[in-house]
C-alpha cells in the first residue's frame, strides 16, 4: 500500500523513529518483558502480543506487560520493581537479536549523500538509543539523535521535533518525519510537518490511515522515490 500527497515530498531533513521504523528491536524487548515478569512471578506473554505493545517507550511497555492491557496501570510499587527489572535485563540483551529492516542503511545513506540532515527521533531511553545506533552501525548517518529522556517530553508531543529543527537551523516545515505510529504521526502534524509511515512497524494494532499520514510505504526502499533534497 503506498498513499501518497504530494507525489514527491521536498526536505532540508528527515527524521527517523528508531524502534519499528528503522530498527526491528521487538524480539529483544520481549525477552527483556518476559525475563521481567518471570521474575516476579507474573504470567509472560506471547512475543506477537508485546509488539502490539511497543511504540510508546520502555514505560509503556511495562505498564502494559505487567498488567496485560494497552490501557493498563499497574500500583505504583509493582511498576517501579518492573521497571528496575526491565531496563536491566534488556540491557543486557540489547542487540542480539536486533536488527534493522531490509534496506535501510542503503536508503539512508542515499538521503545524506543527497545532502539531507538526518536526525532520530525515539522514545526509547537514551541509554539504550546510543548503543543500539551504535552495535547496528546507524549511528553514523545521524547528525543528531534525541532520546525519550534527552527533552522534558517526548512524541507524540511536537517540541522534540522542534528543538531537532531548532538545531539544525531550518523551519519544521523543511523536514519530514518518518515513523510507524500514532505518536509519530501526532507529534509530526502538531509540529507542522508531513509525516510518512511503515507499515510493518509497531502501531498497537491501529489503523495508520485513520490518522491521515501523508503516505504509507510497505518497504523502507520506497523512501527514494519520496524524498527529495529542496
Amino acid at each position: 500500500m503506498l498513499v501518497t500527497y504530494p507525489t514527491r515530498f521536498k526536505a532540508g531533513a528527515v527524521v527517523f523513529d528508531l524502534d519499528g521504523t528503522l530498527v526491528h528491536s521487538g524480539p529483544d524487548l520481549a525477552v527483556a518483558a518476559n525475563r521481567m515478569l518471570e521474575s516476579m512471578g507474573l504470567e509472560q506473554h506471547a512475543d506477537e502480543v508485546i509488539f502490539r505493545w511497543l511504540g510508546n517507550g520502555a514505560t509503556g511497555l511495562v505498564q502494559r506487560a505487567l498488567t496485560g492491557d494497552p490501557n493498563g496501570m499497574p500500583r505504583p510499587e509493582l511498576f517501579e520493581r518492573g521497571y528496575d527489572l526491565f531496563m536491566r535485563f534488556y540491557g543486557e540483551g540489547l542487540c542480539a537479536k536486533s536488527r534493522p529492516y531490509p534496506h535501510v542503511e542503503r536508503v539512508l545513506d542515499e538521503l545524506k549523500s543527497d545532502g539531507l540532515r538526518l536526525a532520530c527521533l525515539t522514545n526509547k531511553p537514551g541509554e539504550f538509543t546510543g548503543p543500539v545506533l551504535e552495535a547496528l552501525h546507524l549511528d553514523r548517518f545521524f547528525d543528531l539523535v534525541v532520546a525519550g529522556d534527552s527533552l522534558p517530553v517526548k512524541k507524540p508531543d511536537p517540541m522534540p521535533l522542534r528543538h531537532i529543527f531548532r538545531r539544525f537551523g531550518m523551519a519544521v516545515s523543511a523536514g519530514i518525519m518518518v515513523g510507524d505510529s500514532i505518536s509519530d504521526i501526532r507529534a509530526a502534524q502538531a509540529a507542522g510537518m508531513p509525516v510518512i509511515c511503515v507499515s510493518f512497524g509497531y502501531n498497537n494494532g491501529l489503523d495508520l490511515t485513520k490518522a491521515n499520514p501523508d503516505a504509507i510505504i510497505d518497504s523502507f526502499a520506497d523512501l527514494t522515490g519520496l524524498i527529495e533534497h529542496i
